[in-house]
């Protein structure tokens, strides 16, 4: 008994196997790719306060994630980032102004985007956790990339008119991808 062979069979299954080979490498093009930063703070002159700042951009903004040590025992300090990402003259009063675009720098009662939040140390001068930034991005015209992020001795005042003056940094460190 012969066998037909029959040529429409095997030109389906090749199709198959080719849309299947080409859809699996599609999931490693077109998968999310996601911007990460790092920053390790080291403390200032007269300071021991350290740790490390993980930055993740998400569709709500940008996660700044951080773990702390060697702070003022049951304080508040303010996180923020600065225009140029120099920590070799930081001693509070020499770094570089909060970050922010030049629109909102001229809105003297505005909350800067540099200003990320407080963070409040523990028993024992830690403290572990994550703010997240909305007015912040990893790229484009909003980017903290190559800038430096500092903890500051006083916390921010959020109803204070310029929330900025937080006193020396304790700890500094410059994002980088």
């Amino acid at each position: 008994m012969r066998h037909r062979f029959d040529g429409r069979a095997l030109h389906a299954s090749i199709a198959m196997a080719a849309c299947s080979i080409l859809l699996s490498g599609c999931g490693l093009i077109f998968q999310n790719h996601e911007k990460r930063a790092d920053a390790v703070l080291q403390p200032t002159p007269g300071n021991a306060t350290r740790g490390t700042v993980t930055l993740i951009e998400r569709a709500d903004g940008v996660q700044i994630s951080y773990s702390l040590t060697d702070m003022p025992p049951n304080s508040d300090h303010a996180l923020t980032v600065h225009e140029r990402g120099d920590c070799i003259a930081v001693n509070g009063q020499d770094a570089s102004p909060i970050f922010a675009l030049p629109s909102d720098r001229r809105r003297t009662a505005s909350r800067l985007e540099g200003e990320l939040g407080n963070i409040h140390a523990d028993a024992i001068g830690a403290a572990t956790g994550f703010i997240v930034a909305t007015d912040v991005s990893l790229d484009g015209v909003r980017s903290i990339i190559s800038r430096a992020i500092m903890l500051h001795r006083e916390a921010m005042d959020p109803y204070a008119s310029a929330p900025h003056n937080v006193g020396p940094a304790l700890a500094c460190g410059v994002i980088r991808r």
